[in-house]
Formats: C-alpha cells, structure tokens, sequence
C-alpha cells in the first residue's frame, strides 16, 4: 500500500480550520467579494505535474477561506441554517478520514450500527412511535421526498395498486392536500415522484400561517379515495405549528370513511420541539401522524449534509426505497441504512447526529429549543419598541417575520436596504421573503452558539441601518 504524509495535510487543513473557527465571533458574517474576485482567486487549474497535496490544502485555506461565509456564526440569522456544534465537527473530521460508503452492515459495520442508535435515540427523544423507521438523506427536500414516496407506496397498496411493480400509468389518483403556506420543497418532491401539483388541494392558513381545520375538514369532504395530507411543525415563516390533533381526528375520519389516508409532517424548522416539555402544548398529537421530516442541519447543528426520514409505518418506507442485488451482502440482523433512503452509496451522516445527541443530552436538546425560541422574542420584542419595525407574525418559536416600518410607504424597500446594509458591513446576515404580497425580513434563530450578545449586537446594526436608509 503507498502511504501518504497525513500529518501534514491534517495539519495544513487543522491550521486553515481553526483560523476560520476562531475568527467566527469577529470576521464578516457575509465575506465582501464578487463572482469575478473569487474565480480569481481560485481559478488555478491543474498542472502537468500536479501539486503536492499539503500545498493544496494550505492554497484552498489561503485562497477560499477569506470568501467563506460564517454560517456557524452567532449572528448568522438567515435561511434557517444552523451553526456547527463542536462534537458535530469532531466526528466529520473522522467520518472523512474513516471514508466509509455507508449503505451496508457487511460493508462497513460499525458506522451503521452509529446510525442505528443515532435513528432510535432520535425517535425516543421525540416520543414518536418506537418502531418507526429512520432514514438519513441530504437535507429536508429529500426526507420529504422519501417520506411522500413511502406515502404514495402506502395509499395506492390499500387501494389495490403496486406503484413500484406497476408504475403510476393507470393508477388510482391520489389527491394531496396541502397548505395554503406550504414549503416548496413539497411541492417539489410531488413532481420527482410523479404526483404533480394539479394533484394538489389547497388549503386555507390563519394569521399566523397554520392550517385551518375548518377547512380541512371541507376539503376531505370532497375528496374520494387514497390521499395525502402534508403539515408542518414550524413554519419557515411564521414558525407556527398545525393543530396536530385535530389534524389526526380529521384525517383518522377521512380514512374511516373508505379512503386510504397518510399525514406527513414538514418539520425541517422545528420536528425538535417535541423534545422540549416547555414547547409541548404545541405538539400534542404530533406521534398520531404517519411520517415526519427534519434537518438535523437546522436546529440539531449538525455539520452539512443531513436530513433525517420517519416513518410509522416501516413496511411502506422500506418498500418505496429498498433495493436488492445478487452481489450485495444483505439480510443481516442490522438496520441496513440503503434500505431507508433514495441513495446507494452514501457517506454516513448519521455519525454526526450519534455524536451530538451524545454530547447535547435530552436536557440539552430541549434547551437548545427553547433558548433559540426566547431568543427570537428578544429580537421581536426589541424590534417592535423600537418603533421603526413591526413584527408580523406570531412568534411561537425561533422565527421572526420583520414589517420595516418606512415614512414613505415602500416598507419593502426599506426591508431590502436594511438587509443589505448590515450584510454589507459584516455585522450579521438576515435574509428576505415575501409573505401574503409584503416584502419582509426573516429572522431564523437556529445556531447553537447565538447568545443574547449576538442578539443585541444585531439589533443595534439593524437599527443603525434603518436611521441611515429614512434619514
């Protein structure tokens, strides 16, 4: 076997590391650099006789790390991204150097039985149903996508039709029903798996973007045969969480009445508030439901990718995504993680999620919810007595939806110039939506190392920005 100077590329990435680490608190959230600048800086392409690998290394730290933004910052508050817990960072380092594709037991046994507790300490953290199935993907538009594709495999079985024999050509129609404030990535996941959104009911929201029962309960009065109903616990907006139980009484109803019925549930904003007790009125009848999506790259911090699939029912999430071949190795008394999700070779991001329940605790998971909650009511609460900005939704947990308040009227314009502003100067980064036709600013507190500090420190810049932009 030819060897390699590890040391000294781990050395080379460690010092490119821990300069951009420890200058998290202090560097620009947002570096200050064009397109061209950076193809500038990086354009080098390879030579005849290629470059030593700890150059290239030590090259990359100099040459991109000034470009990198500092999403694990404390006052990165866009996007809804997470930070990077430090025992997420550690076990990376060695899932990148054990290099395991992680889709079998026989192949690489001891990072899959990592995942297998990782997935039933998820579950139990939880309390959902402990024999649900867990599958880990890149992020949340793929644990959507499996869990509607273990959806649609479920509600066209108990009408009689195989979709992964047969195809979707000559099936019965399925009907989705889904919010009026529904994420995107739903929508999306229904055309990859041939659903389309002419499938699609939609349904009306209140204020604060949660589902109407109401009005679900009219929709599924109209509706005849297999349908999917999809809800969220945590809204990307609004933060909010649908009534899970009365979700459950309709839907229970609906599939009593002859209709085969699955209810998945968005959860990449906030699925972790029902490891919180403080947060569980907002959940009660979340475990009713049949599946349930998240990122553990939102608000668990673990390092980038990782989504996380589950599913009540095993049996229907491993017949939409199981695969068999004559040279695999499978069969054996371990969860084989191929089984669970759309991607065959994989590397295994669940090692991440092991590490960092590990070192968070149940008590830490929960308070790493309700501190990001309190958090974003310290963000409204300053913003709305400042007189400059109204807060426009109802926070209920580690979301903030931002109305600047501009004399002449063009609030939107005034949410784009402060934006920019703040992000221009380094100080923090908020991003932008539209909601029911305002052009508003979005405050996600999702990033585990966000103190009261950063908090403070952003509203004075968001501020500053305000008086210069109105005069």
């Amino acid at each position: 076997m030819r060897r390699s100077d590890w040391k000294s590329v781990l050395d080379a990435a460690t010092s490119g590391a821990l300069e951009h680490l420890d200058s998290l608190p202090h560097r620009p959230v947002l570096p200050a650099a064009d397109h061209a600048r950076i193809r500038t800086a990086l354009d080098q392409p390879p030579g005849t006789a290629g470059i030593d690998p700890t150059r290239v290394v030590e090259d990359l730290a100099r040459d991109l790390g000034p470009y990198v933004a500092a999403q694990a910052s404390g006052r990165y508050f866009g996007f809804v991204a997470g930070g990077l817990h430090p025992a997420s960072l550690g076990a990376e380092v060695l899932v990148a150097a054990w290099d395991q594709n992680a889709p079998m037991f026989s192949s690489t046994p001891g990072v899959v039985v990592a995942e297998e507790l990782a997935a039933q300490w998820l579950v139990g953290l939880m309390s959902l149903p402990e024999t649900s199935s867990v599958g880990f993907v890149t992020g949340g538009q793929m644990a959507t996508f499996t869990c509607l594709a273990a959806a649609r495999h479920e509600v066209l079985r108990e009408a009689g039709w195989d979709v992964e024999a047969d195809g979707l050509a000559g099936a019965p129609p399925i009907t989705v029903v889904v919010k009026s404030g529904a994420h995107a990535t739903v929508l999306r996941a229904l055309r990859f798996l041939g659903l389309g959104e002419r499938s699609i009911v939609t349904v009306a929201c209140d204020d604060n973007d949660n589902v109407r029962p109401d009005e679900l309960e009219q929709a599924l009065h109209t509706i005849h045969g297999p349908t999917i109903v999809v809800v969220e616990c945590g809204n990307v907006n609004t933060g909010g969480f649908d009534d899970f139980a009365a979700v459950a009484d309709l839907t229970d109803a609906h599939r009593a009445a002859g209709n085969p019925t699955w209810v998945h549930v968005d959860g990449a904003v906030m699925l972790l508030a029902a490891a919180s007790p403080v947060m569980a009125d907002n959940v009660v009848g979340l475990d009713r439901l049949d599946s349930w999506s998240t990122d553990g790259h939102k608000l668990l911090n673990v390092a980038y990718d990782c989504g996380i699939a589950i599913c009540r029912n095993a049996a229907a999430h491993r017949a939409a995504m199981s695969i068999q071949a004559a040279y695999l190795e499978q069969g054996t008394e371990a969860r084989e993680p191929l089984d669970w999700s759309p991607e065959f070779s994989r590397r295994a991001r669940g090692v991440g999620v092991y590490a960092t329940l590990r070192s968070l605790g149940r008590d830490g998971v929960a308070e790493l919810v309700e501190r990001t909650t309190r958090l974003a009511h310290r963000f409204a609460d300053a913003l709305r007595e400042s007189g400059r900005a109204a807060i426009v939704n109802d926070v209920v947990s580690n979301q903030v939806l931002v109305r600047w308040i501009a004399p002449d009227g063009d609030h939107g314009r005034l949410a784009d110039e402060v934006m920019a502003g703040v992000r221009a100067e380094g100080s923090a980064f908020f991003s932008g939506t539209t909601y029911r036709g305002q052009r508003l600013m979005r405050i996600s507190v999702s990033d585990w190392a966000t103190d009261e500090q950063d908090v403070d420190q952003a509203v004075e810049a968001l501020l500053r920005h305000a008086r210069l932009a109105t005069g």
